[in-house]
């Protein structure tokens, strides 16, 4: 199951929600003021890749404290 974020036209607080394929939320409430029908709304995503895990200039990573070490290459 997917999950969707909505966004209340009342409020305009936004949420996520864990729903069928297919929700629209019309049968959902905004967890803040309780306003019915949030609208759904786009989401982006991200995907990490290996090169995502070196450091800013790529000779070093998060995963250890080496410089220089086969598992940041």
């Amino acid at each position: 199951m997917p999950i969707y974020e909505f966004r209340c036209s009342s409020c305009r607080h936004k949420f996520e929600k864990l729903c069928q394929l297919g929700e629209t939320g019309e049968n959902l409430k905004c967890p803040r003021c309780g306003a019915p029908k949030p609208n759904k709304i786009m989401s982006s995503f991200r995907a990490d890749s290996a090169d995502s895990l070196r450091g800013s200039r790529g000779d070093s990573c998060t995963t250890c404290t080496s410089r220089n070490c086969s598992a940041c290459r």
